[in-house]
């Protein structure tokens, strides 16, 4: 249970300094025939400080609750 709350604080540190993440997905750009032209496409995934923050939250109760027993 100790564990838990100090990888939940953790993920919670990371997911509240870093709040976005960038990726590449190919993508056909022509398809004629025989040729076939691919181009990378940025793809965009964040998220809000707000939910590192709970998830800090919740890993403090978690670990409190586990010290308490």
């Amino acid at each position: 249970m100790r564990t838990t709350g100090i990888i939940l604080i953790i993920i919670g540190i990371i997911l509240t300094v870093v709040t976005s993440f960038k990726f590449f997905t190919k993508e056909k750009v022509v398809d004629i025939g025989a040729l076939e032209i691919t181009a990378d496409k940025p793809n965009y995934l964040s998220w809000s400080p707000i939910l590192g923050i709970v998830i800090i939250v919740v890993g403090g109760v978690v670990l409190w609750q586990a010290k308490k027993n």
